[in-house]
């Protein structure tokens, strides 16, 4: 998640408990399943009747109905409209994905996520009025990516393309060695927010508390810094 998503996710109310997925693909499945196991109200939506079947007997959605989400009347008549949040994930199929969201958006749903397949694809779902655009297969690569080469780093949380925050395990190189003698914001760039041992986190450690090989570490910084640390 970057910087700029947060003011999306800051819209959302908290005491939001019903969600509609529309689209019961691979993505949507795992949405509606997440939802669900998390206590919340899903219903889930396709035009196709098996993926719908599948959803109720699997016990995934609390409800699921079958539909053609392009046709405006059938979302009303469905009550998909008074949903505070609907996700489409539709995802590879542009016109139905697109239509989709104007539509929820034209009848006044507060919030639409939407799926998208490319950056294109995004750009449309955006200029129709979608609220938030995923890409969960880029994502999911760049994520398979930095865990093969980096797999030390455990959490990231992008700022900016040039930013993030990230869970790191102390390496090697660091161990026994305090804070202070680290240096990182000279040889790295980087800011030390917390450290984590034994599942507990110390914010804003002493300078002078020496690290441990696997313990947990917080920094901030630029990428290029982080991608300097040691494995």
């Amino acid at each position: 998640m970057s910087l700029s998503s947060l003011s999306f996710f800051r819209s959302l109310r908290s005491n939001n408990r019903q969600f509609a997925v529309i689209g019961l693909g691979r993505f949507g499945r795992a949405v509606c399943m997440t939802f669900h196991q998390l206590g919340y109200e899903v219903l889930g939506i396709d035009s196709d009747e098996r993926r719908v079947a599948n959803i109720l007997t699997e016990q995934l959605a609390a409800h699921a109905i079958q539909l053609d989400s392009t046709e405006p009347t059938a979302l009303k008549q469905a009550g998909v409209f008074e949903f505070d949040t609907v996700i489409v994930a539709i995802g590879n199929y542009v016109q139905e994905s697109i239509i989709t969201t104007l539509n929820l958006k034209e009848g006044g749903v507060t919030h639409v996520v939407a799926k998208a397949s490319s950056e294109v694809h995004g750009k449309l779902l955006k200029r129709v009025g979608a609220d938030h655009v995923v890409y969960p297969e880029h994502e999911m690569g760049c994520e398979l990516a930095r865990s093969l080469t980096r797999p030390g780093i455990l959490e990231r949380f992008e700022l900016d393309p040039n930013s993030s925050i990230v869970e790191v395990v102390i390496p090697a190189e660091f161990d026994g060695k305090t804070i202070m003698d680290l240096d990182l914001r000279r040889r790295y760039g980087l800011n030390l927010l917390a450290v984590c041992k034994e599942g507990d986190f110390e914010i804003n450690p002493s300078p002078v508390l020496r690290l441990h090989k696997g313990w947990l570490m917080v920094v901030i910084g630029t990428n290029k810094g982080i991608e300097q640390l040691p494995v």
